[in-house]
């Protein structure tokens, strides 16, 4: 992230309430915050950009010690690209093989981080909201809206994954155990979701792609309205045909410069690295690399062939910058993922990968504009078969005429829903969305049984949820439950 990062919580020289045994995460920056600290709006300022370097993560070659940092959004693509049909690990070795094979145990070391990342989140936002008050009058509705659509974010991405979470909306003590360890059901967890994005669209605006705005906010309400057991399709309608309507945003019409010039026309919210700082960058876009290897690892973002072929009939211009096949030099299921190359380095040009492989620059994109222009046709169809609407027409030809620009305009007539999910994965392949979407469009259980019997895998159902990490039930001396099958 580009922003200055702040410490947020410190130890020495204050009354601190520890909790590196006892809390949700073993880092103490996620125990209750000490009245003396937040005293000024620069204090309450510098609470915010924390919650953001959360979701950032602490880059693995950074502190190998996954024990000592949270990595954030930094292994997400192991808890959901390797879990559909899209990619997988290039060994079978160490805890981040067993996520494409369906083998998770709840003693998963990135199935823990990523839990304990998630509520570092939302108990920053939490500490954030405790001392809004603080704040100078006519900055406590941004920052309240702020912290609200991050604890939004951390609580929809866990709620995804493992179903009833906890549900922590105020700041609480180490020893709270009914409020850390209590799982509330999924119906209050996504209550909670649509309530706190609510306030964040009334009161943000559209000034930054790097934090949060009202189009963050409307794009992810709705995906969550999409998503919920009984979807609100003319909400979700509604929200995207906002941010359409807008005219902020649009498709970049080179899908390369969506990933290589960041904070683009097409970004609605990225979380940001930095280049080459250690404390600032992301160390994924590497471990994407393996005939080459860049990265600390083997490789990870393997290309299976079933989606290589997609993208042959129908990535059009996506195809090149999202997978290659290094020249020829790798067989058709072993492409690798292209669409992140550390700071956008040519491997043809540098086989290194640049000074920088490691400590990478490149932005995670959250929510770009495509998934909104196909949530919008998502949204129209209603849960149907398929839809000839001339709206729906209209937002998925814009996502084609990109990918086809020779053939356009590519006239559509109608969508079907499989039509739908195959433009979402080739438009979306490798940014962390092709897992809720084969849940959304509810042919997980099918799609994942036929892909674990081509490549010889075991599925069960199981696998649809994550299991709750076996330290947390530990520690709340198994007031925490397992979900079924652990």
């Amino acid at each position: 992230m580009k922003l200055k990062k702040y410490l947020i919580y410190t130890v020495a020289g204050l009354v601190f309430l520890s909790c590196s045994e006892e809390f949700l995460n073993p880092l103490p920056d996620t125990a209750v915050a000490v009245e003396s600290f937040f005293q000024t709006d620069a204090d309450v300022l510098a609470g915010v950009i924390g919650i953001y370097d959360a979701i950032q993560g602490v880059n693995e070659s950074t502190e190998t010690n996954i024990g000592r940092a949270n990595r954030g959004v930094q292994f997400e693509h192991l808890l959901t690209e390797h879990r559909t049909d899209n990619t997988r690990n290039a060994t079978l070795e160490g805890s981040k093989s067993d996520f494409h094979r369906y083998v998770v145990n709840a003693n998963n070391v990135e199935v823990e981080d990523y839990y304990q990342s998630m509520y570092e989140v939302i108990f920053r936002a939490n500490n954030v909201l405790d001392f809004i008050d603080i704040a100078d009058a006519s900055n406590q509705a941004k920052y309240t809206a702020e912290a609200k659509f991050l604890r939004a974010y951390a609580y929809f991405k866990l709620v995804r994954m493992f179903s009833d979470v906890p549900l922590v909306t105020t700041v609480v003590g180490p020893t709270d155990n009914e409020a850390l360890f209590t799982r509330i059901p999924e119906a209050q967890i996504y209550a909670q979701i649509v309530a706190d994005l609510q306030e964040a669209v009334a009161v943000l605006d559209n000034s930054s792609k790097s934090r949060a705005s009202k189009a963050g906010a409307q794009a992810l309400l709705a995906k969550v309205y999409l998503t919920q057991a009984n979807p609100n399709y003319t909400g979700a309608q509604q929200l995207c045909e906002a941010i359409i309507n807008s005219g902020e945003f649009d498709l970049e019409s080179n899908y390369y410069d969506v990933f290589y010039s960041e904070l683009n026309d097409e970004i609605i919210f990225a979380i940001q690295y930095q280049s080459g700082n250690a404390d600032e960058s992301q160390g994924f876009s590497s471990e994407f690399t393996s005939a080459v290897r860049a990265g600390r690892e083997d490789g990870q973002n393997i290309v299976n062939d079933n989606l290589r072929i997609d993208f042959v009939a129908y990535g059009g211009d996506r195809t090149a910058v999202s997978i290659t096949n290094m020249n020829g030099s790798l067989p058709p299921d072993e492409n690798e993922v292209a669409k992140f190359y550390p700071d956008g380095f040519d491997v043809n040009a540098d086989p290194s990968y640049g000074p920088n492989a490691r400590n990478a620059g490149n932005d995670y994109i959250a929510i770009r504009f495509a998934d909104v222009l196909l949530m919008h046709v998502e949204a129209i169809l209603a849960g149907g078969a398929s839809t000839s609407n001339l709206g729906a027409l209209t937002s998925f030809q814009r996502i084609r005429d990109r990918a086809f620009p020779d053939t356009a305009p590519n006239i559509i007539s109608s969508i079907t829903k499989d039509e739908l999910l195959l433009e979402r994965r080739v438009e979306l392949a490798f940014e962390n969305q092709r897992w809720f979407d084969l849940l959304r469009f509810g042919v997980a259980d099918a799609v994942l049984s036929a892909h674990a019997i081509e490549m010889g895998y075991v599925f069960s159902a199981r696998a649809l949820l994550l299991p709750i990490p076996s330290r947390e039930i530990n520690i709340s001396k198994g007031l925490l439950t397992q979900n079924p099958g652990y």
